[in-house]
């Protein structure tokens, strides 16, 4: 039996965050299509008890979980300076830069193979958008990755692009994009818990935190142009909610018209997205765009910035925003919304196109691809 051993911290360590989708969503196609012969098992970081009994539920077929006796930072910090292998070889797969990589002959030792996932550039195209410690660890682990990953997994050609003109990774590049959730589904009752949440109905939807890199502080500015249309933020993490009022009174917007949820599940999720009239993905520099893929799957229509890598995943199925003259990126926001909410026939052209967008991404082929990757090494 093969094993293919998949590492799983982004589950445990932010559980509704696009990164634990991600990996949760690939987890469970790999397991569902893993050929004759095969299995898959997960590697996390020291956690609560609580976690490993999350993952065994929503990762049901995991063979096997191997429990590093090292908590995240600490285990981080290991793999970073190249401490801490894995017991025994065969197939690992990061879902994220988080990987033990280390020195072995990748021609003749192929029974010890480590793939890793870049899901962006930004600590090269857009690093002023990163804290310190974000942007150390993710140029030290590229760098550990193009010395000794046997393959580099990217969510799109732009991101492959650009990892491609700064670092030698050659054909180990494969680009493997994600889907929408197979978890946020539309709900019966998506009135009510829309009521419970204080929402009505026709809002615009942004998933965002206060990221930098999210742009949510121009998509704000934007509402002083935009009049009596309330904004809703999802994903913001719960103690931000004070901050972003602050970034609504600073723009002069009434603090009702920006309601932030913060993290919310996934039945809520879909009820918001169904309430909603408009996405809006305002982001300065993205990898991918999985928010916006999955309001594609909810056929509503999408404005987003011209990022290269949402311009890419979009094809053409939403309205983009230019981000160059930065002073002047609200304006350009605001007059795009403007131009959807006051044109009910592009409204309705856009819609269609996100549904019909969002038919070209599935995690089962995200899966076999990744089965793939690992097979031709």
């Amino acid at each position: 039996m093969t094993t293919l051993r998949v590492i799983l911290d982004e589950v445990t360590a932010a559980p509704t965050g696009g990164m634990a989708r991600y990996a949760e969503e690939l987890t469970r196609q790999l397991i569902a299509t893993a050929p004759r012969g095969s299995s898959v098992g997960g590697i996390v970081s020291a956690s609560p008890e609580p976690d490993y009994a999350r993952l065994a539920e929503r990762l049901p077929g995991l063979t096997e979980l191997y429990k590093s006796p090292l908590a995240r930072r600490e285990l981080a910090a290991a793999w970073q300076h190249g401490f801490t292998r894995l017991p025994g070889s065969g197939m690992v797969h990061a879902t994220s830069l988080l990987a033990p990589m280390s020195r072995h002959d990748r021609l003749t030792a192929r029974k010890t193979q480590t793939a890793v996932t870049v899901h962006d550039a930004v600590a090269w195209t857009d690093p002023e958008l990163l804290s310190s410690r974000q942007l150390a660890w993710n140029k030290a682990m590229t760098r550990r990755a193009e010395r000794f990953a046997d393959a580099v997994v990217v969510p799109t050609h732009a991101v492959a692009d650009e990892l491609a003109s700064r670092f030698e990774f050659g054909d180990r590049l494969r680009v493997i994009g994600g889907a929408p959730s197979s978890r946020v589904r539309p709900v019966a009752d998506a009135s009510e818990r829309r009521d419970r949440l204080g929402l009505s109905d026709n809002y615009l939807l942004a998933v965002s935190g206060l990221d930098p890199r999210k742009g949510l502080d121009a998509l704000i500015a934007a509402l002083a142009d935009v009049p009596e249309v309330p904004l809703v933020v999802v994903g913001s993490e719960p103690g931000d909610a004070g901050r972003i009022a602050d970034s609504a009174t600073a723009a002069g917007i009434p603090v009702d018209r920006v309601v932030a949820l913060g993290p919310i599940d996934d039945d809520d999720l879909a009820a918001v997205l169904q309430g909603a009239s408009l996405f809006v993905q305002p982001s300065r520099a993205e990898g991918f765009g999985l928010a916006m893929v999955e309001a594609f799957a909810f056929g509503l229509p999408v404005i987003h910035s011209d990022a290269p890598a949402l311009v890419e995943v979009a094809a053409g199925a939403g309205v983009v925003v230019a981000r160059d003259a930065p002073d002047g990126y609200p304006d350009r926001l605001a007059e795009a919304i403007r131009s959807v909410r006051d044109d009910p026939q592009l409204h309705d052209r856009l819609s269609v196109s996100a549904s019909d967008r969002a038919r070209a991404f599935s995690w089962r082929d995200a899966a076999e691809k990744v089965w793939q990757l690992h097979a031709d090494l």
